[in-house]
């Protein structure tokens, strides 16, 4: 099967296609493979994990925006921070983001390996000292990073203030005071930005692997996440897999 074809493939899984036209549809197999392939957009670098809508309604940037969030079942305000990072200085970005939240945290692992249900598992854990998680998140550092399919947040309930690292490799900061973050941002010279847009936004395409699923199951025993989680069917038995979204 080619590219296009198992790329169509998911990108219409279970006979559900989208209700409305994709920028992917009409391409050759070489557009394609073009496109899932640039990774450069300026000085803009993405991860493997995901790719920009082919007609770029966003294009990847640099950049932070303040954000809201309302809380459904209080009605409550959350600022919010949202992230975009290249390549080059995501991970490490994200670990000095860890800081503000204190010396012990909980952490969540969300997955969405499992092609066969629609939306993700999350799988948490409480009371993990920051320096043990930041060694192991290192240990696992191009997989957090490449795997489309997999993020993690890690929270300090009793301030409350929580990072994401999501599956779209954007940070996402939650909490009433959030001026600790912005201040790391501001070290690594992110450009704060009300009016920017992310890849989130438009539609994209999100890219993982067998392998990744595999290196996602080592990660959640390193974390002592044993439980909740639907086990070790990944699929078909393709080593790759892409899809669609918006």
């Amino acid at each position: 099967m080619g590219f296009l074809k198992r790329f169509f493939k998911n990108v219409f899984r279970d006979g559900h296609p989208h209700t409305t036209a994709s920028s992917f549809e009409n391409l050759s197999e070489d557009q394609l493979e073009a496109h899932m392939q640039t990774a450069r957009y300026g000085d803009f670098l993405l991860t493997e994990a995901v790719r920009p809508s082919f007609d770029l309604q966003v294009v990847p940037t640099v950049g932070y925006r303040p954000d809201v969030y309302r809380d459904k079942e209080t009605g409550v305000d959350i600022p919010v921070l949202m992230i975009s990072a290249s390549r080059e200085q995501l991970f490490d970005l994200f670990l000095d983001l860890l800081d503000p939240l204190g010396d012990e945290v909980d952490v969540v692992l969300e997955t969405s390996h499992d092609r066969d249900s629609r939306g993700h598992d999350d799988l948490y854990r409480e009371h993990i000292d920051m320096p043990v998680l930041k060694s192991t998140l290192c240990d696992f550092e191009e997989q957090i990073l490449d795997d489309g399919c997999m993020g993690v947040a890690v929270l300090n309930p009793g301030i409350p203030l929580e990072v994401q690292f999501d599956e779209h490799k954007l940070l996402i900061v939650y909490g009433q005071d959030l001026s600790g973050f912005e201040r790391v941002l501001e070290q690594w010279a992110i450009p704060r930005c009300d009016d920017m847009r992310f890849i989130t936004e438009a539609e994209h395409v999100h890219s993982s692997s067998d392998e990744m699923a595999r290196s996602f199951q080592e990660l959640r025993y390193r974390l002592g996440l044993d439980e909740g989680f639907g086990g070790d069917n990944h699929g078909d038995g393709r080593d790759e897999y892409t899809w669609s979204d918006r």
